[in-house]
């Protein structure tokens, strides 16, 4: 495995998000169009690495770019982001077992302090 060559970042939306400032853009993009600049300044980030990551998502498709001027504005295509939701849907029968047996804990937890502290009014 590690002998393999990696695949290209743009070959498709799954390599695409592996980078954790590639999300970072894809949340600030959720529901709105920002600008290069609103980028740069919400990420902290000098302009090229955000242009970078920019080409990368709109290469595999998943944001869209619209020329206003001088000025790029960026959108979110979140229809090419439903194969990764399609994925990781697999595993939330995992998640929710996990949701549960923690609600069940806390409940329990709950459950036993409130008992403690009339246990404890009743002794006074």
């Amino acid at each position: 495995m590690y002998g393999m060559p990696r695949s290209a970042t743009t070959s498709d939306a799954f390599n695409a998000v592996a980078e954790p400032r590639r999300r970072d853009i894809i949340g600030l993009l959720a529901g709105r169009e920002l600008s290069v600049n609103n980028l740069v300044e919400s990420m902290g980030t000098k302009q090229p690495q955000v242009s970078k990551h920019l080409r990368v998502l709109r290469e595999v498709g998943l944001v869209n770019v619209r020329q206003e001027g001088r000025l790029r504005w960026y959108s979110l295509n979140a229809d090419q982001l439903k194969p990764i939701y399609d994925w990781a849907r697999t595993f939330e029968r995992f998640w929710d077992h996990q949701l549960a047996s923690v609600k069940t804990r806390a409940e329990a937890k709950g459950k036993a302090a409130r008992q403690a502290k009339l246990n404890n009014e009743n002794e006074r």
